[in-house]
């Protein structure tokens, strides 16, 4: 078996997302965070709830276990017990997240998803992100429009809570005095000088920045024969 490649780390990377979340609603955007999301439900997250994004509850292979309507859905989601991973247009130092446009919102220059559910998201179940290609025209100063809320404006949300973001350079976290963005780890052959240019904000870096977790010989399996062997990883990361 071949050595993991940079989508495999970042499947990984978006599995530990859900580790230790015990009986709650995964909700991942993307087809690498869906990806994680199966292979933690498959191995150390056996609990983790996964959807088809309607009606049904479904194991790992898509087939049906439960039902859960619409209005129970809304329910969960209000109560803390969904972990979401979504995507980011924009994201800053605080995690507040933008999908709606680019430039003034009054006159925008380009004009994306729209808000969609991402203030309910952010203030009412922790919610993660994924961004395939880390670059300073995501990782910004200032979103031009917050989404997502970002811990700076998230005072008294009692849900709110960012476990991690994870690109195609590494995993960060908010495990900072201030809430602010901090590199947490490294996808191999990634150099900390290569993730500060890539990013438009000052991050935090710690004197030691590890390696972010290797998947196991029975992950890669499970990745390249029972989740994903149509190999669907490599268009969103081909590294």
């Amino acid at each position: 078996m071949t050595g993991p490649t940079r989508a495999e780390y970042c499947v990984i990377a978006c599995a530990e997302a859900w580790r230790d979340d015990g009986e709650v609603l995964a909700s991942p955007m993307g087809p690498i965070p869906s990806i994680g999301a199966r292979l933690a439900r498959l191995t150390f997250a056996p609990d983790l709830l996964l959807t088809d994004g309607e009606a049904l509850l479904v194991r790992p292979d898509g087939t049906p276990e439960g039902w859960l309507p619409y209005r129970e859905h809304l329910t969960w989601v209000t109560s803390g017990r969904r972990h979401v991973m979504m995507g980011a247009s924009q994201i800053d130092r605080f995690g507040n997240q933008n999908i709606s446009c680019i430039g003034d919102w009054e006159r925008p220059r380009r004009q994306l998803l729209g808000v969609r559910g991402a203030p309910v998201n952010t203030l009412n179940n922790p919610t993660s992100y994924w961004i395939p290609r880390h670059s300073r025209r995501v990782f910004v100063d200032r979103v031009d429009m917050v989404c997502g809320v970002g811990y700076d404006r998230a005072a008294g949300a009692r849900y709110h809570r960012i476990p991690r973001v994870v690109s195609d350079l590494g995993v960060f976290d908010f495990a900072t005095p201030d809430r602010s963005m901090r590199l947490a780890s490294l996808h191999p052959g990634v150099t900390v000088e290569q993730v500060r240019e890539a990013t438009g904000f000052e991050l935090a870096v710690p004197h030691e920045v590890p390696s972010t977790r290797e998947p196991t010989g029975e992950e890669l399996r499970l990745i390249r024969e029972v989740v994903d062997p149509a190999g669907v990883r490599a268009r969103e990361v081909a590294a």
